[in-house]
């Protein structure tokens, strides 16, 4: 299913690099400058990961991660803080050849030749505070980008649901997250990745009714442009291939669709 990851900093050119790189990676990425921005795509929309930078145009980064942490509904959400460099301080004279033994000044400098004296302007106690604030991760602009994107995606793995390694069954119908195919009354059903992954929404959202567009980011990510009508197209779709058990995905008229289970319930 397709991961829709939001960016937010006051200045979201900075991490191209690295929202390019998770965009080649199969994930939809929406880049917000303002925290109230962020607020509203999480109170009306879908998101699975937000990176957030240390200022946004209306409010602190650090801030905002503990904001989002003290409301209930983003309390789960996977959240990767993206930092700064931190500058490397002046190198500092070459003392004098001595034999070192107890006591020698080699032995009382730090572990990397320019490791700063800790304060909060450095890179280490940002990442410290992000962490402390409820950040899942903390990475650098500095960092190699092939790093940072399995970094997030390591973050993904962690956070989701136990179930997403698990069967969903539903009447007839028995989906594989592990290797992501369909059967049917015990029969293999050949699906599109876009149609295992609107199954996946339904099945996820029992007795829901599921508008268009929702169902659009869900599946096709927020930066898709084209026709609602798609869902529709896939919809008929799905259902001539799910047979007999497609009497489970009814329409709601004007609105979109909804799937009601046998007794109105789901099991995982």
């Amino acid at each position: 299913m397709r991961v829709n990851v939001v960016y937010a900093s006051r200045e979201p050119g900075r991490g191209t690099a690295l929202l390019e790189a998770l965009s080649a990676s199969g994930m939809s990425v929406t880049t917000l400058q303002r925290a109230k921005e962020v607020q509203g795509i999480l109170s009306h929309a879908s998101c699975d990961l937000l990176i957030v930078g240390q200022k946004l145009a209306d409010e602190d980064g650090l801030a905002f991660v503990k904001n989002l942490r003290a409301r209930g509904p983003n309390r789960q959400l996977p959240i990767v803080a993206l930092v700064e460099h931190a500058e490397a301080p002046a190198a500092a004279p070459a003392p004098a050849k001595a034999p070192i033994g107890r006591g020698h000044p080699a032995l009382k400098r730090p572990l990397f030749a320019n490791s700063a004296p800790a304060s909060t302007s450095d890179k280490t106690s940002v990442k410290l505070a992000f962490f402390q604030a409820g950040a899942d991760e903390c990475l650098s602009l500095g960092w190699d980008v092939a790093e940072c994107v399995a970094r997030i995606k390591s973050v993904l793995r962690r956070t989701q649901d136990a179930a997403s390694e698990e069967l969903i069954k539903m009447g007839p119908i028995e989906l594989n997250l592990t290797s992501y195919t369909l059967h049917v009354s015990g029969r293999r059903v050949p699906l599109t990745s876009k149609e295992l992954d609107l199954l996946y929404v339904f099945l996820s959202s029992a007795n829901r009714v599921l508008s268009r567009p929702y169902l659009i980011e869900r599946v096709w990510g927020y930066n898709y442009f084209g026709s609602p009508r798609t869902v529709d197209v896939h919809v008929r779709r799905l259902r001539e291939k799910l047979g007999a058990a497609a009497r489970f995905i009814t329409t709601i008229p004007c609105v979109g669709y909804k799937l009601v289970p046998p007794g109105g319930d789901s099991r995982r």
